[in-house]
């Protein structure tokens, strides 16, 4: 049943329209910088500043595009009426989360993979290109964490639109709001405040996670600055290597365990 689920929503989401735009402008975005890097600028190692629009690009798009694609997917089925009919099977609601879940991850990493090959494509007729392994984890890594908060915030939403709004918010407060409130701190709390402030903002935003997880991959921490001293150096040991998976996969498992509690117990709005 499960499987069938799966494949039933994922074929659903590759004829969505909102995804095939989706798709076309992540590819075009990402073809465009990737070959600009390739083409007009020399190769040098390091964190340059296109390497930084490189990962801005990831940070910005993927959560934006997959938390309202995967927002509205999920309150679609609501509004429309086939999340009440599937749970006329004997389908428990694990499975229906676990399936969207599935089908929302596949969809987009096939729409990275299109746009991977459409690159090496195109770098095979200008001589080649190079993606660094790092951009593909922190891809997958936002995928992952993004699509089960999609599914979360699908849930919680009464319509489609109720559910493009709220992405919207919650993008909007991950990507930009969490950052200019720290700056706004730090002009009124003492340092050692406002490192500890910072500290704990990387604990709960996904974003700045993911992008303090790019550095630890790469090696490139010197970029961070002191404030991020300490934790580097614990981040850096076998421990805190497993700290960081474990957390990774709580921003998966616990959002996804809440859409399904929220389903099961307290059903959906109208």
């Amino acid at each position: 049943m499960l499987g069938k689920l799966i494949v039933l929503e994922w074929k659903q989401m590759l004829r969505s329209r909102w995804l095939q735009l989706v798709a076309v402008l992540f590819i075009f975005v990402f073809v465009s910088i990737v070959m600009i890097q390739q083409l007009a600028l020399p190769d040098i190692e390091g964190f340059t500043r296109q390497t930084a629009s490189f990962l801005n690009l990831l940070l910005f798009l993927l959560p934006l595009f997959t938390l309202t694609i995967g927002g509205m997917s999920v309150a679609g089925d609501v509004e429309s009426g086939w999340f009440s009919l599937l749970k006329t099977y004997p389908m428990k609601i694990f499975q229906y989360v676990s399936g969207k879940f599935v089908a929302l991850v596949g969809s987009f990493i096939f729409i990275v993979l299109l746009a991977l090959g459409v690159v090496f494509l195109l770098g095979g007729l200008f001589g080649g290109v190079k993606v660094p392994y790092e951009f593909l984890v922190i891809a997958l890594c936002l995928i992952f964490i993004f699509s089960a908060i999609a599914i979360l915030l699908g849930t919680l939403a009464k319509n489609r639109l109720h559910a493009l709004a709220i992405s919207l918010v919650v993008w909007a407060l991950l990507l930009l709001l969490l950052s200019y409130l720290v700056m706004a701190i730090g002009t009124v709390v003492p340092g050692h405040v406002l490192q500890k402030l910072t500290i704990a903002i990387l604990h709960i935003n996904p974003v700045d996670w993911l992008r303090f997880g790019y550095f630890l991959i790469s090696g490139q921490t010197a970029v961070l600055g002191p404030t991020y001293y300490d934790l580097i150096g614990f981040y850096g040991s076998v421990a805190g290597k497993a700290v960081f998976i474990v957390v990774t996969i709580l921003w998966i498992v616990v959002p996804l365990f809440l859409a399904t509690i929220k389903l099961k117990k307290f059903g959906v709005e109208k």
